[in-house]
């Protein structure tokens, strides 16, 4: 497997106080979760996620202006594919 650059990991930490759910904490704690750990995968999934929807949207009309192009003309270099 292939490990990508985390371009948000620091390696620094810093506390802050969140508030929980308490069924959740105890169901987290007792099978052994991290807390820490969990929400700071689940923030580093949600920022991905949100760098993502921010990309395409601000793209969005160059995307759609290449698709119109390769519709109309095709692909540049399509006789060469091999597949």
């Amino acid at each position: 497997m292939r490990m990508k650059h985390d371009a948000i990991k620091s390696g620094k930490r810093k506390a802050v106080n969140l508030s929980l759910d308490t069924g959740i904490v105890d169901a987290a704690r007792e099978v052994g979760l991290n807390l820490s750990q969990v929400c700071e995968a689940a923030l580093r999934e949600a920022s991905r996620e949100e760098r993502e929807r921010r990309w395409r949207e601000d793209n969005r009309e160059w995307s759609d202006s290449v698709n119109r192009w390769i519709e109309k003309n095709g692909l540049p270099l399509e006789r060469y594919r091999l597949f």
